[in-house]
């Protein structure tokens, strides 16, 4: 759940991170997967404790979603965070108080269920930070599609193996036919979700 829709960018040779003391970080708009890293349940953690300060009364919850979320997977060396608010309207009240922490808001963002955010770190792509309503599809499917890979270690190594055959396809520039799409769905077929509009999917 750590891909946004493929664009232009995307299309560019991928690179080979170094995680050996940075755990996150990515070059913008060049295709990473890592090993996964023991680190990433901890910097989530520290970064949730920060949020639910900050933020305070305006979210309901904050979670840790896309594959750095699942033990063992590999990934984009990029957190993903899902934070639940009531109301998404309301919720443009948290801009500034992320802003003010290093989070840049993205509102040409064309998933009307959600606000998101990208943080940096030395120039590299670090964080993405979602808001949505806690009742709404986008907030219920990323959820269900973490817990669906964490429940299953065997459909956790089959997407692993997805990614790094989509990963491979870069190095030629192969469009992705659709990417993760279709996998993504089937997932949330099989624990009883609906099947996700297009943006939805390509966000997991």
């Amino acid at each position: 759940m750590d891909d946004r829709r493929p664009s232009d960018e995307d299309l560019l040779e991928p690179v080979t991170v170094d995680a050996t003391t940075d755990p996150l970080g990515m070059i913008e708009g060049r295709p990473a997967l890592v090993s996964y890293d023991d680190r990433w349940p901890g910097l989530f953690m520290e970064l949730r404790t920060t949020l639910l300060r900050e933020l305070g009364r305006r979210v309901i919850s904050v979670h840790h979603v896309g594959s750095t979320s699942v033990p063992g997977l590999a990934a984009k060396p990029v957190l993903d965070v899902l934070v639940a608010v009531a109301d998404l309207d309301r919720a443009l009240e948290c801009v500034p108080v992320l802003e003010g922490l290093g989070f840049e808001y993205g509102p040409e963002d064309d998933i009307p269920e959600r606000h998101w955010f990208r943080g940096r770190n030395r120039g590299l792509r670090t964080h993405h930070l979602s808001i949505a309503e806690s009742d709404s599809s986008y907030f219920r499917d990323h959820l269900a599609f973490r817990d669906a890979l964490r429940c299953s270690p065997d459909l956790a190594v089959e997407y692993e193996q997805l990614k790094s055959e989509l990963l491979a396809q870069h190095t030629t520039g192969r469009p992705l036919h659709g990417g993760k799409t279709a996998f993504v769905t089937g997932v949330l077929n099989s624990v009883g979700r609906s099947v996700p509009s297009t943006a939805s999917a390509n966000k997991k």
